[in-house]
């Protein structure tokens, strides 16, 4: 399957449902989240949210990022970007990632930052093959499992 018969549109609140459903599918159990976060994190006041939807109606993927106040400026930070197996490799999480960057440049953000486990070489590739720089390493960043994660950052254009 390729990614030409998707679009990207806005979060909508009855969009909740299909986001677990693929979340379930995109990330083992300890990197998943649960109704309440994942509701919260998508209808925050703070969040911007994007759907990939195919022609059909289904969804293939989305991304959730939160503008943040930092003591050097605005930030966006990926909460998560979550691409069915079949649409991978395709340049959707690409296009899903680049849309999310453009918003939040848009919105004044001058970097995006985010958290990767330092064990998932496929993301890890992908987030440095799309400009991500690794400035650190969070211990024990990921809930009840106590797994690492890697901090990536990308500077962004403003103005």
């Amino acid at each position: 399957m390729g990614a030409e018969d998707i679009s990207l549109r806005d979060y909508r609140e009855g969009d909740l449902e299909a986001m677990i459903r693929v979340d379930e599918v995109c990330f083992a159990a300890d990197f998943r989240f649960d109704r309440a976060s994942m509701s919260a994190f998508a209808e925050a006041r703070n969040a911007m949210a994007v759907v990939a939807e195919t022609s059909g109606g289904w969804m293939a993927g989305f991304a959730i990022v939160h503008m943040e106040r930092a003591p050097a400026g605005l930030r966006g930070y990926i909460v998560t970007l979550d691409v069915l197996p079949e649409y991978r490799h395709s340049g959707l999480g690409a296009r899903l990632l680049e849309e999310m960057e453009w918003r939040v440049q848009a919105a004044g953000a001058r970097w995006m930052d985010l958290h990767v486990f330092t064990g998932n070489e496929g993301a890890i590739r992908f987030y440095e093959r799309l400009g991500y720089e690794r400035m650190g390493r969070k211990d024990a960043f990921y809930g009840e499992s106590g797994l690492d994660a890697f901090v990536y950052r990308k500077a962004l254009m403003v103005g």
